[in-house]
């Protein structure tokens, strides 16, 4: 029987720090000997998608093939660390829908500290006016009601939440696994 893999969806405003998480985790997955891939939102629209901009409708999208990709792969037994900004709930859920296992987890961290962070520049150029459709400044980011983990990024080092996202992972693949007796 092969086994079942988890889609792991870091979602939070740009410059949370889910890119970060999602590579330092993928390594100390490999670590432990799991097949592990990461999808991160900007290396995606790059390589795979460049004709999506940042309309709703085009995030809505960027989200719902970023989700049947992960899903894809978490059916070939891969735990799938995505950094997505997705910032829409209904698309986050349509994400969700696409995997057998799910692991919504909210990467918390303050607009100010975000804005700090940006070492692309882009919260500068939204508040400059020279980027609409923002996230976080004229585009809304709906947070997840009910995430399955909270990584406080701008209170814990990426050490101690990657130990935190390990440990719900563990105990996510320890829980029967769909159409599997317990």
């Amino acid at each position: 029987m092969t086994s079942v893999g988890t889609v792991v969806w870091l979602t939070g405003l740009p410059s949370a720090g889910k890119s970060t998480l999602a590579r330092a985790t993928a390594t100390r997955a490999r670590e432990q000997g799991r097949a592990v891939a990461v999808l991160d939102g900007d290396e995606l629209r790059q390589a795979l998608w460049p004709d999506l901009g940042f309309s709703k409708a085009h995030r809505d999208e960027n989200v719902r093939r970023a989700g049947a990709l992960a899903g894809l792969l978490a059916a070939q037994g891969l735990v799938v660390l995505v950094a997505l900004v997705s910032p829409y709930r209904s698309a986050r859920s349509v994400a969700r829908g696409q995997a057998a296992r799910f692991l919504e987890v909210f990467v918390s961290c303050s607009l100010s500290v975000c804005e700090a962070r940006d070492v692309k520049g882009l919260y500068a150029r939204a508040r400059a006016g020279e980027i609409q459709g923002m996230t976080g400044i004229d585009d809304p980011y709906e947070a997840p009601t009910a995430p399955e983990l909270v990584l406080r990024t701008e209170e814990w080092t990426v050490a101690e939440c990657v130990e935190r996202l390990m440990a719900a992972l563990v105990e996510l693949e320890a829980s029967s696994a769909p159409g599997e007796q317990a």
